[in-house]
């Protein structure tokens, strides 16, 4: 997978707090194992009316001509929160997000994300009121995320996350559960041939 480490664009806004998996992407939708397609039907219960997807709901800020193609996604504490289900990363990743800011994450949904390369941070609520108000006076406001500097820029604002180092190195090198191995892979072939062969 490709490296991330500058997220600039402008921002959709979902001010609600324990969204969980299952708003995400619903259940029936979890049909397949491949990370594209499931795009169509984010927050689809949200998004379309009686479940149709010729009847988008209009109050819906996902579905409004002023956040058409944000590549960040800024909402509330305890996103992607239920049961765990990778399809809810891909999801959002499908439909364009590269970078998620709320208050707190599910640690499962986190987990995935950072190993889908999804960039997720957290921001402490007076902040996130910030750009919440940047936001909604100007829907084309542009943040901008720099994960080596670990900053959140939106015009005069410039806050600053923690994140663990591995996760940043994780994101920053483009690894999943399976690069972080091979990045061992000398290691992991020495040990195997110094062990005795009957073990």
């Amino acid at each position: 997978m490709t490296g991330i480490n500058i997220v600039t664009g402008t921002v959709a806004p979902l001010d609600q707090a324990n969204i969980d998996t299952d708003q995400i992407i619903p259940k029936q939708f979890l049909t397949g194992i491949t990370r594209t397609g499931y795009g169509v039907n984010l927050f689809h219960d949200w998004r379309y009316q009686n479940g149709d997807k010729d009847q988008v709901d209009p109050d819906f800020s996902l579905n409004q001509p002023e956040y058409k193609g944000a590549s960040i996604l800024l909402t509330r504490e305890n996103f992607g929160c239920g049961s765990s289900r990778e399809h809810a990363p891909w999801a959002l990743a499908d439909f364009g997000f590269n970078c998620i800011i709320a208050n707190s994450f599910a640690d499962i949904f986190y987990g995935n994300s950072i190993n889908n390369q999804l960039l997720v941070l957290t921001l402490p609520n007076v902040e996130l009121d910030q750009l919440f108000t940047k936001v909604a006076n100007n829907p084309k406001v542009v943040i901008t995320v720099t994960l080596t500097a670990q900053s959140v820029k939106c015009e005069e604002l410039e806050f600053l996350f923690d994140i663990a180092s591995h996760h940043k190195t994780n994101l920053l090198k483009g690894l999943d559960a399976i690069g972080q191995t091979l990045e061992h892979d000398a290691q992991i072939t020495q040990f195997e041939k110094a062990r005795r062969s009957w073990l």
